[in-house]
């Protein structure tokens, strides 16, 4: 028989063996997916991002993080446009890594990095960007980092717009007042002004002398809603310093100062006018506000303008003031004909001027009138301490009263 003839006669051979091999392999892999004791092909990871990549307006508080599924994550990394990292940290299981700071306003992020399983390697892609506010809530303070201030001093924080009566409550939670020893106090809501909000921090008693004070307000980030967000967060780190107390006394004329529980001065003094009632000295516990060596003082409706008073001592917002007036030292001492302010000689104005401090107390005592809002920001000593407490957005709460840093204050190392 031919060669070729032969060849023909082997080729269906080869093609059946050909069939019944890939038959088997065909039915091997059917087995291996699923037959008894098959080894399963290991699907790709999967990478969920948080945000999703594309989201826009993300707050900068958000929670972000990337979740691997089916593998572990690596090289994971966030970015922003213009190339500085975001601080992150990878769980234990290398299967969630998570922002660990608050993200700028107005910035595009993206995500890097790998997810790695048996089923292969899959990357970190995406990216988001941050909302760009329509307006930012800042705070300040009066009480600045190393000062010293006087025994009466209230932690004043002043935002620079209005904050609603639905926010008051988020902002409380995020102040608080950390102390080296045990203070009571509270924080409580004062009167807005036209453009502004306030709130104040004040111990239900004087503050110990020689206490050190961190207040923190963190601010930042916070979603108050019209795309308004708190702009910065803000410290404060000051002590007190020893216990001054000044007790005015409108009916005997006199002003004592009382240092460290002795009394150092007692001295003749004159107050406002009693016949007029917008020239009385203001009754109750006024709080040091600042000082002067010359301040120039206007009163149209009493016709005088830049008249220059020296060793001026504030006291209230409503033009009150510890000062040297020569001119009235006939009445010093003997009757009340000032115009609201506390006059002395020129040596014991000078002598108190040169040992105040900003938050001293001037407990004013024999005033028809009572020191209150209407006379400006630092009234409050003169709201009773129950009264006081009830003015905080969180009073009322079982579960917020004991969040609020300001019912007890936390105690800092001594």
């Amino acid at each position: 028989m031919p060669e070729s003839d032969r060849a023909r006669r082997r080729a269906p051979a080869v093609v059946l063996g050909a069939v019944v091999v890939l038959l088997l392999a065909a039915g091997a892999a059917a087995s291996s997916a699923a037959g008894p004791g098959a080894v399963a092909v290991a699907a790709a990871p999967q990478v969920r991002l948080v945000p999703a990549d594309g989201a826009t307006d993300v707050a900068p508080l958000a929670p972000i993080s990337v979740e691997a599924t089916g593998g572990a994550l690596t090289d994971v990394a966030l970015v922003a446009e213009d190339g500085t990292p975001v601080p992150g940290t990878l769980s234990p299981d290398g299967r969630t890594w998570t922002a660990s700071t608050a993200l700028a306003f107005g910035t595009t992020y993206r995500f890097a990095g790998s997810a790695i399983g048996e089923g292969g390697s899959v990357p970190v892609t995406g990216g988001f960007s941050v909302v760009d506010p329509s307006r930012l809530l800042r705070a300040s303070t009066s009480i600045g980092d190393g000062a010293v201030v006087g025994i009466a001093a209230p932690i004043d924080i002043r935002f620079s717009g209005l904050v609603a009566e639905a926010d008051r409550a988020a902002v409380e939670r995020l102040l608080s007042v950390r102390t080296s020893v045990p203070v009571m106090g509270s924080w409580a809501w004062l009167p807005d002004t036209a453009r502004t909000s306030r709130i104040h921090w004040r111990p239900a008693e004087y503050w110990p002398p020689g206490t050190k004070v961190h207040v923190e307000a963190r601010l930042y980030g916070l979603d108050l809603g019209d795309t308004e967000f708190g702009a910065a967060d803000l410290t404060s780190e000051f002590s007190i310093g020893r216990s001054q107390i000044v007790r005015a006394d409108v009916k005997r004329h006199r002003m004592v100062v009382i240092r460290d529980g002795k009394e150092v001065s007692n001295v003749p003094a004159s107050y406002g006018l009693e016949s007029d009632p917008r020239r009385v000295t203001r009754g109750g516990i006024h709080v040091v506000m600042g000082k002067s060596r010359t301040e120039l003082m206007t009163n149209r409706a009493y016709n005088y303008e830049n008249v220059p008073m020296h060793w001026a001592v504030r006291i209230s917002n409503n033009g009150e003031f510890i000062h040297a007036n020569p001119a009235s030292g006939y009445a010093q001492g003997r009757q009340n004909v000032t115009h609201g302010c506390v006059n002395l000689s020129t040596a014991n104005a000078r002598a108190y001027f040169n040992s105040v401090l900003y938050g001293d107390p001037v407990e004013v005592t024999g005033s028809h009138i009572q020191l209150s809002a209407a006379d400006g920001d630092f009234y409050d000593w003169t709201i009773p301490w129950d009264e006081w407490r009830a003015m905080s957005a969180l009073h009322g709460s079982e579960n917020q009263l004991a969040r609020m840093d300001g019912e007890a204050s936390i105690q800092l190392p001594r």
